[in-house]
């Protein structure tokens, strides 16, 4: 079975007579979505940022880990967090068993310019509550390496 648009053949009724295709996409569904998913986009971007500032110091030796745990970070001027929520030094060991049931060790996150005093009150703290620690630094590069 076969349609023609045109006039010709057959002479009989059409049902398109008269009528013309029409071969314009209508793209105003196509920028509503798109719209719709900038300001999506927009309001949640703030959202996937993690953390905070730190500076840890390099060094020559890292390892790379895929293990998923919680993170003790020591800010600058000594505040202390677990996962981004201020947390008291005192209820370090007791926040980290509660927060992460299975947990048998940490990372601590440092900035170079932190006090050493307060991390190793933290070190302290985790000895304490029979967590492991794990210190969190970065690859040195060959470029920040001073020449003699």
């Amino acid at each position: 079975m076969a349609f023609s648009m045109g006039g010709g053949g057959g002479g009989g009724r059409s049902r398109f007579r008269g009528t013309r295709t029409l071969a314009e996409i209508n793209i105003v569904p196509l920028v509503d979505v798109v719209m719709v998913l900038l300001v999506i986009f927009m309001l949640t971007a703030h959202v996937m940022e993690f953390g905070m500032e730190v500076d840890v110091p390099k060094v020559k030796q890292t390892r790379d880990t895929a293990q998923e745990l919680p993170v003790i970070t020591v800010a600058k001027d000594g505040a202390l967090y677990l996962n981004d929520q201020m947390i008291n030094i005192n209820d370090l060991g007791s926040q980290v068993r509660q927060k992460y049931r299975g947990a048998t060790s940490v990372y601590v996150r440092a900035d170079k310019d932190a006090t050493w005093d307060v991390i190793a009150q933290v070190v302290s703290a985790l000895s304490e509550a029979k967590l492991g620690i794990n210190m969190v630094t970065q690859p040195e590069d060959e470029a920040d390496k001073k020449r003699p």
